[in-house]
């Protein structure tokens, strides 16, 4: 998450040097955690992991080394590689946190001012109160979310110190660091600006980067991360400073022991990605705290005052928060209800904590001070460890119930859910009632406007090029967005009712009334800016199950069935108490359903679009003002690298992406996440599943060229889950043969990925280089078990002369589909010869390109009009009222379907 700083004297450095073909990088953080390299200090056996020198004195004279007081080399490699982390040129290690900023603060002489927060660590604050009543230091305290608060207060010739912390712990408030560093340097240059780092870490946040002179961390947090020993940490680039720094350690002797050193320099290494499970979880406990209406102070939710300033300076929100109940007495209750949350002080281990900072780390400040300052006494801290995080929010979850924050609310199926107790309002509610909007995204809460636009979207189904099944195990796969797409139209309705369409799943079709059809008592509402958990709602999937379904979809076709539920799924989980759309929904596929071309990802991706158009929680980009030589449909800016077409701005595809993945869970269970992806971003990307020692994720593949095949149904069912099993079967019999294959499988993948991304590589070569790994990788997939006579039948059939072809299969394997490389010189002729046979044999062929487009909208811009159902785009016309696209949509046959959905207007895309 975090990016490089390349700017760090202590970069790594890199194998090979840079060349005009050829260039290197700066590693990535997680790279440089894991990589402790001093090349000043080479041990002599070459240990890969730093020693522990465990001595207190070094024999000679004039040696680098004589007392460990003053310097030691296992504490020496920890200091360089901690500046190398922090973009730093010096850095310190001593015995605490609060050890660094006693360091620190003997820079101050008496009659020196300090500016610090009002939102302190209490240890923090006692320190300072003692410089106040024994050092004469003056300390003001002041609110630090505003930088104008501190304005008044610089005094040239008397400040002497800014003490800063953001976020502020336990109330999460946001400093803008950076501007105010950049007051203090114009108003009192001679002033120093400290930011305690503690809650972030070099990984989400580098202080020096934003212009303070000095940071420190408690290293005892999340740089060691195991709460296994005590450690203080000072960095900072002025040389003057590091003397003075340095100076007063060797006198105080506070310096990090070597054994302590050698502890924190191992526990740095696994910091990145310790840290993207801790604040991963943390954003779901917040969104569940959230949506029960508890107010929640954590910088990953929308609404949090500072989101934005927290973002420009950080890489992400942390993992600690905080959330308030409205009695004490319930706040202690539910901290010692948990099991699973550690009842402590401190944050930053693998393990979640749980604690009242009135009654622990923040009792040190009299109550009187604490009400002044706004630190509610029923505040519960929560710091997310790396447990599972549905473990995380169950055991918390208990905790509110024995508590008696919330309690069970029966269901009229049986079942229950749950709503917060207390009497004051919810703030989830109080949260409708703000007329705010936010602008990136087009979330609202103000009354909706009736929608009298139909919504036409389209997302392209997905083939996996290299690596499919094989990526169970680790090894990355290569999947690209595919030309034959899903479509999705809604067109008004406001008679209360809500209907779905889907002709290619059996023609299924039903009408529900939106009041008293559907399982309101069931649904925990998202709200607009919050995230949903990462766990379905089970008691809603099983409410709309047996309440909503009609017999049909309930009984007869699982595919309809499934579909049905994941659109009413998003269409309640995303509805206001009063913002339920009333709408018809067609779904339509030119894509093959069941081959394993993402056609359920392409489906929910279109459901996603859709339903966060009607709830008007996304909004397309307007018409660009018209310019010089414009005209209605010849906008002033087009997006080149989408044939003229204008784009989608991220954020929209940030947003459907996550909804669709959502719908994907509903459809498939535990989805890997590539297929929707690919359906909103289109292009190509690589992915590698976690485990098996690798961290996983997914990259995008810059660069990728469009290229011609050919995809053929096998029309034979898929038992994926039998398969999967079968090749598990077979690596645990057979190891021998089973890994190596997969072994050459992902060098496969590693050469495609380069081949496919390198914009030097002629076309000749890429289309050589991809028919040869084709053949391998398909003769691996065969060696592991998956594939199945018709597909080697297909594969005969396109490699047969006169065609020459290479094909293997995609997907999980058994049946499927089978994808075939068209060179760009392979005549039309020999294409229709080979589509014939290939249908005279009962497969279903189809022509396309891989690598394209991913999600579309096409949409009118006069909010009174529907889109045109001719080529007209003429807006300026309003007596040319166009008649619904709904019945042209339902009349196109299959293969018109695409072009006739081109030919209705201007297109967005992703």
């Amino acid at each position: 998450m975090a990016a490089s700083h390349s700017s760090s004297p202590f970069d790594l450095p890199t194998p090979l040097p840079d060349s005009p073909s050829r260039r290197r990088h700066a590693y990535h953080f997680s790279t440089q955690c894991a990589t402790v390299e001093n090349p000043s200090q080479k041990d002599q056996y070459g240990s890969s992991s730093v020693p522990i020198y465990q001595t207190a004195t070094f024999k000679g004279v004039d040696g680098q080394y004589d007392y460990t007081r003053s310097g030691n080399p296992t504490r020496s490699h920890l200091e360089h590689h901690l500046a190398k982390i922090s973009s730093a040129q010096h850095a310190f290690t001593v015995s605490s946190g609060m050890a660094s900023l006693d360091v620190i603060t003997r820079l101050l002489k008496p009659g020196d001012e300090v500016i610090a927060g009002d939102d302190l660590y209490g240890g923090t604050n006692r320190l300072l109160s003692y410089l106040k009543v024994h050092g004469g230091v003056i300390i003001h305290h002041v609110d630090t979310t505003n930088p104008s608060t501190i304005l008044p207060l610089l005094n040239p010739g008397k400040t002497a110190m800014v003490l800063l912390e953001s976020p502020t712990n336990p109330l999460l408030k946001i400093a803008d660091i950076a501007q105010i560093a950049s007051d203090v340097k114009q108003r009192t240059p001679e002033a120093l600006v400290v930011v305690d780092n503690t809650m972030m870490s070099p990984y989400l946040q580098r202080p020096l980067e934003h212009g303070a002179d000095l940071v420190y961390d408690s290293g005892t947090k999340y740089l060691s991360g195991h709460h296994d020993l005590m450690a203080g940490v000072i960095i900072c680039n002025r040389n003057d400073i590091a003397k003075q720094i340095a100076f007063i350690i060797n006198s105080v002797g506070n310096a990090l022991t070597p054994f302590d050193s050698f502890l924190l320099l191992r526990g740095i290494k696994t910091l990145a990605i310790r840290m993207d499970r801790q604040q991963t979880s943390a954003m779901s406990v917040a969104s569940y705290l959230h949506r029960l209406g508890f107010l929640v102070h954590y910088p990953g939710l929308a609404d949090h005052p500072g989101r934005e300033i927290h973002e420009k300076l950080a890489n992400g929100p942390g993992a600690v928060l905080s959330f308030v109940t409205g009695d004490k007495a319930m706040s202690e209750r539910i901290v010692g209800s948990t099991r699973l949350w550690g009842i402590s002080v401190s944050f930053g281990a693998v393990n979640s904590l749980i604690s009242m900072p009135c009654l622990m780390s923040h009792a040190s400040i009299d109550a009187a001070t604490r009400a002044a300052r706004g630190l509610p006494e029923d505040l519960i801290r929560l710091c997310v460890g790396i447990e599972d995080p549905s473990d995380l929010i169950e055991d918390l979850e208990l905790a509110l119930l024995e508590a008696g924050a919330i309690t069970a609310a029966p269901l009229a199926d049986g079942g229950e859910h749950y709503i917060r107790t207390t009497a004051s309002l919810p703030r989830a509610i109080a949260k409708l009632a703000e007329d705010v909007k936010n602008t990136g995204l087009g979330l609202r809460t103000t009354p909706r406007k009736q929608e009298n636009r139909e919504w036409f979207v389209s997302a392209p189904g997905k083939v996996i090029l290299f690596g499919e099944h094989a990526v169970v195990y680790g090894v990355t796969a290569i999947a690209a967005a595919v030309d034959l797409r899903c479509y999705g139209l809604t067109s008004p309705r406001h008679d209360g009712k809500l209907s779905l369409k889907l002709p290619d799943l059996h023609n299924f079709e039903h009408t529900w009334d939106i009041k008293t059809d559907l399982p309101w008592d069931a649904v925990t509402p998202v709200l607009p800016g919050d995230v949903h958990p990462p766990t379905l709602d089970q008691k809603l999937v099983d409410a709309i199950t047996h309440r909503a379904l009609p017999p049909a979809a309930r009984l007869e076709n699982a595919q309809s069935r499934a579909a049905t539920i994941a659109f009413l799924y998003l269409y309640m989980v995303l509805t206001h108490e009063d913002e339920r759309p009333s709408f018809n929904f067609i779904a339509r596929s030119s894509l093959p359903v069941g081959a394993g071309l993402g056609s359920s990802a392409s489906y929910s991706s279109c459901v996603a679009t859709a339903l966060l158009l009607l709830h008007q929680r996304v909004s397309i980009p307007s018409l660009p003002p018209p310019s010089r030589g414009a005209t209605p449909t010849d906008p002033a800016h087009v997006h080149v690298s989408h044939k003229g077409r204008r784009a989608l701005p991220t954020e929209v595809a940030d947003e459907v992406n996550r909804w669709a993945f959502i719908a994907e869970k509903v459809l498939h269970g535990n989805p890997s996440g590539v297929d929707n992806a690919v359906a909103v971003f289109g292009g190509a990307l690589a992915f590698t599943r976690a485990g098996f020692g690798k961290k996983g994720g997914m990259e995008p593949i810059h660069g990728f060229k469009s290229l011609k095949f050919l995809l053929t149904d096998s029309k034979v069912p898929r038992d994926t889950k039998a398969l999967v099993a079968g090749v598990a079967v077979r690596k645990e019999n057979d190891p021998d043969v089973i890994e190596p294959a997969l072994e050459a499988i992902q060098v496969i993948s590693d050469e495609a990925r380069r081949a496919l991304s390198d914009l030097e590589l002629s076309r000749e070569s890429l289309l050589t280089g991809l028919t040869t790994m084709i053949h391998e990788n398909h003769a691996h997939l065969v060696t592991l078990g998956v594939s199945h006579p018709v597909l080697e039948a297909i594969r005969a059939k396109t490699a047969a002369e006169p065609f020459g072809l290479a094909t293997k299969l995609t997907g999980a394997g058994g049946g499927g589909c089978a994808v075939t490389l068209i060179p760009d010189d392979f005549s039309d002729s020999a294409l229709r010869e080979l589509l014939v046979g290939l249908e005279k044999d009962g497969y279903e062929p189809h022509v396309t390109t891989i690598g394209g487009s991913g999600l579309g909208i096409l949409s009118p811009y006069d909010e009174n009009n529907y889109p045109s159902g001719s080529d007209s785009e003429d807006a300026s016309a309003p007596e040319k009222q166009p008649e619904s696209l709904r019945k042209a949509f339902e009349r196109q046959g299959v293969e018109e379907l695409a072009p006739w959905a081109e030919g209705r207007g201007r297109w967005l895309y992703v």
